[in-house]
């Protein structure tokens, strides 16, 4: 498949492999496989075209075209992927960190530098590789941030990506159900709860590429009927983690945004006032309904 000597003639090949075997975005993908492998970026790769590729990198190349023709997601076979200004860790059973969710930090990162106070306490649920949770630590000095996610495997690899990105001994990475991990003395002191919980309604998950539905955790996608399934667990456990005036922010299902500002809009606190003020839905790059920010009544 992969038998010539430079980089050019490697690019060429692969991307025809990848071509035949059904890769819809196969230039992407052999660009960035031999990036990866070679360890020039995509400027290099074209200007050293006659560069030659040595054997052992070739066949390297080799094994990872062909096991993204079977349809595996490259940031699987290349074992990272790029996330606002890092590279996460990925591997098979943790969902693939997306763009969408670097909004989602930025938002975030907002409401925290909007923050009085030396330590700003943070609840990251649902974390995965804990792109979230790093992201936020790295880029806020003040963060100490808590991350929980049911899967033990998760729990592994956000563990590595804390450590990697040095923020280690600001991100505590938890093993449990939503909030049941952090300690209770934290409950009603957070500057934020912030999720990428699974929402795409079990119908849907069905229906998306096979590689994601074929590769991708379906623990991590499928968010229930409506897709609102654990979503409505954060909101009802929300009001009694957030501190006065902190934010609760969460990725969303496109069209659901509304349903989910009506959850958060009714939701109580414990005197069974509403719990939430200043609720609304923010879009994504592409204009889509996908987050919704709410705070905690003072």
């Amino acid at each position: 498949m992969v038998t010539g000597d430079t980089l050019g003639e490697s690019l060429f090949k692969t991307l025809r492999t990848l071509e035949a075997a059904g890769d819809e975005h196969a230039e992407v993908s052999a660009e960035w496989l031999l990036e990866w492998v070679s360890g020039k970026n995509r400027a290099e790769l074209h200007r050293d075209a006659d560069e030659p590729l040595d054997l052992a990198k070739r066949f390297q190349l080799m094994a990872a075209t062909a096991r993204r023709s079977a349809g595996e997601p490259l940031q699987y076979i290349t074992g990272s992927a790029p996330f606002r200004r890092f590279e996460i860790a990925c591997e098979e059973g943790v969902l693939i960190p997306r763009p969408e969710t670097e909004l989602l930090v930025e938002f975030a990162l907002e409401a925290l530098r909007g923050r009085a106070g030396e330590e700003l306490r943070v609840l990251d649920l649902c974390t995965g590789t804990g792109c979230v949770a790093c992201a936020i630590a790295a880029e806020e000095p003040r963060a100490r941030v808590w991350a929980t996610d049911v899967a033990p495997e998760a729990v592994a690899l956000a563990r590595r990506n804390a450590e990697a990105l040095g923020v280690a001994s600001r991100v505590s990475v938890l093993e449990g159900d939503l909030a049941h991990a952090l300690p209770a003395a934290f409950f009603g002191t957070l500057d934020l709860v912030v999720s990428n919980p699974p929402y795409v309604p079990s119908e849907v998950v069905d229906t998306l590429p096979e590689e994601v539905r074929d590769h991708e955790p379906r623990l991590a996608l499928d968010g229930g009927e409506d897709g609102l399934g654990v979503v409505r667990r954060i909101v009802a456990e929300a009001p009694t983690l957030l501190a006065p005036d902190g934010l609760l922010a969460l990725e969303l299902f496109e069209d659901h945004a509304e349903a989910a500002r009506e959850l958060v809009e009714s939701a109580p606190d414990a005197q069974g006032a509403p719990a939430f003020a200043q609720v609304r839905v923010e879009r994504d790059l592409a204009l889509r309904p996908r987050y919704l920010l709410a705070r905690r009544r003072a």
